[in-house]
């Protein structure tokens, strides 16, 4: 079973024993790119006030989604059949099932009064050391002076050949079997949009620590850590208003956001969170 199938399994179970929220609206970013990672999510939200995130700058969906945002998805709509389009659909459809999904994963966690422990580490706890082996699934060029200054050789695997080749002291590469030779590695979420996650993660069996980071990794983590991902680091929307006003503008919406990090030490598992969100009041 796929993750994708998975993790709405494991949704719709949360679904059959307590009453979720309905879709209330799709918050998008303007069409034109801005400056650093402010305008590339979109976020669902849902009744009662919980929302989703979903990387949205794949290939032309942004547009997709702005010229029809209301056919794509009404107000009103079911969540837990929204959702389900992460794993039936392709394009936008995709995107905005994975986003209603992770909007759902928040109201699992808000009724079950789960939070995850707050982290200020970017590069998901990876501790890189001198002379290490380090791969990174997708650039992220913020993070990478901490790595580079450790000492530690990076790889990156990219799907862009634009990026190819040698750098100031790391190495851009399209072949994911180079992942293979590194003993961490860390990994943009936006491999469970685009179709490579088991690819990626095959070639990651002997890897030492995997985390996925990223402002749409706010999914239930159960099926990742089954799948060797060791650290799963998202962003937790503190003020829902603001962040929206934020996204909607295509300015920076960090300040309203805290980062975190799940492992799976300290998680308790779908299950035990559908029963403590049974037992709160109001379901």
């Amino acid at each position: 079973m796929s993750f994708a199938s998975e993790y709405l399994a494991q949704l719709a179970a949360f679904s059959d024993q307590c009453h979720l929220p309905r879709v209330r609206a799709l918050h998008l970013p303007p069409l034109q790119p801005v400056q650093g990672h402010a305008g590339e999510f979109c976020a669902v939200e849902l009744t009662d006030g919980s929302l989703g995130l979903s990387y949205v700058r794949l290939g032309d969906t942004l547009a997709q989604l702005r010229e029809g945002v209301d056919a794509f998805l009404p107000a009103g709509s079911d969540a837990l059949e929204v959702a389900r389009r992460f794993v039936s659909d392709k394009g936008p459809g995709r995107v905005i099932g994975f986003a209603t999904a992770n909007a759902i994963s928040r109201c699992l966690f808000d009724r079950a009064g789960f939070r995850p422990n707050d982290s200020d580490d970017s590069i998901g706890q990876m501790n890189p050391q001198q002379g290490e082996s380090i791969g990174m699934i997708g650039l992220f060029r913020p993070l990478l002076g901490r790595i580079l200054k450790s000492g530690a050789r990076l790889t990156v695997v990219e799907l862009k050949a634009d990026f190819v080749g040698e750098h100031d002291g790391y190495r851009v590469t399209l072949d994911a079997s180079e992942l293979a030779a590194c003993s961490k590695v860390i990994s943009t979420s936006t491999l469970l949009l685009n179709d490579t996650l088991d690819a990626m993660l095959a070639q990651c069996r002997h890897t030492r620590w995997l985390a996925m980071i990223g402002p749409s990794a706010g999914c239930l983590p159960d099926a990742l850590f089954a799948r060797g991902v060791g650290l799963l680091g998202g962003s937790w929307i503190k003020d829902r208003q603001d962040f929206i006003a934020a996204l909607t503008s295509g300015a920076p919406h960090s300040e309203f956001t805290s980062k975190y990090a799940l492992t799976s030490d300290g998680y308790p598992g779908w299950r035990q969170l559908v029963q403590r969100a049974l037992g709160s009041k109001g379901t």
